[in-house]
């Protein structure tokens, strides 16, 4: 898997670019059944809703479930990450947003980029993020939106909120853009949100501004988000490093599978 000229440009241009369809139903299948096992890890690589027991993310799926530790290597997957950024690359953050049905929260308008460098002391927006559509993404059930382009003019804010959403991540909420910088943004960049069946697949940039709605529908939309950051572009944080649930402490360039992932799991339980 290669990407072409125009889609280089078009991920070039508006900080993002979806692949339908990339990974087959049966694919998704093992992702899903991978998710159900490791949400039920106890561990603080467990994040719930707030005043719930609801799952609203779990990350490092990838260090526990082999599903994943092949996907982050498939090389429809890898290798444009590796053209988006270079030959050396490793997973920086894993993790799994779930919104259930009937009432998943909202995600704030942010920049991951802008977290990550308060937090881990990364030097540059040297990352690709890779969501993974594990259930169709329709307009009902809270899908991300993104502003397409926005990523062409760097951070909008700087700094973080003085109190903290939540203790076990650092939370959207907290580095969220004001209602006067959205709405300068939307009405220079628009908004658009990305849609497809289960198994599609969206790359998008570290700085492109994005969020989503609460999910009201009574269909559940589970996105996986691996982060491949350049190896040349390691965490320089300030004070104690954030966990390694939450911050990947393997650093060595991944090289891709000869076949994808799901080849590879036959091979083993045959």
């Amino acid at each position: 898997m290669r990407l072409n000229q125009v889609q280089v440009d078009h991920y070039r241009s508006n900080g993002f670019l979806l692949l339908e369809s990339l990974l087959d139903q049966r694919e998704v299948a093992a992702l899903r059944s991978a998710f159900e096992r490791d949400s039920r890890v106890p561990g603080p690589q467990v994040v719930t809703e707030e005043g719930g027991k609801e799952v609203r993310a779990v990350y490092s799926s990838h260090q526990r479930q082999p599903e994943y530790a092949g996907l982050i290597r498939d090389p429809r997957v890898l290798h444009p990450v590796q053209q988006l950024l270079s030959d050396d690359v490793y997973i920086y953050q894993f993790k799994i947003n779930a919104k259930p049905a009937f009432g998943g929260d909202k995600w704030a308008w942010h920049q991951d980029y802008l977290a990550w460098r308060l937090a881990d002391g990364l030097p540059a927006p040297r990352q690709v993020n890779v969501g993974v559509f594990l259930d169709d993404v329709t307009e009902f059930n809270g899908p991300v939106i993104f502003l397409p382009g926005s990523q062409q003019g760097g951070l909008v804010r700087e700094g973080r909120a003085d109190s903290a959403r939540s203790d076990q991540h650092l939370d959207p909420d907290d580095i969220s853009l004001t209602p006067q910088q959205l709405a300068e943004h939307v009405d220079r960049h628009g908004m658009t949100s990305p849609k497809g069946p289960a198994g599609s697949v969206v790359l998008f940039s570290p700085e492109i501004v994005h969020g989503s709605a609460p999910n009201m529908s009574p269909f559940t939309r589970r996105l996986l988000i691996a982060t491949y950051n350049d190896t040349a572009n390691l965490p320089r944080p300030s004070g104690e490093a954030r966990p390694a649930h939450v911050v990947c402490r393997d650093t060595e360039p991944l090289r891709a599978l000869p076949v994808p992932f799901s080849q590879t799991l036959e091979t083993v339980t045959a």
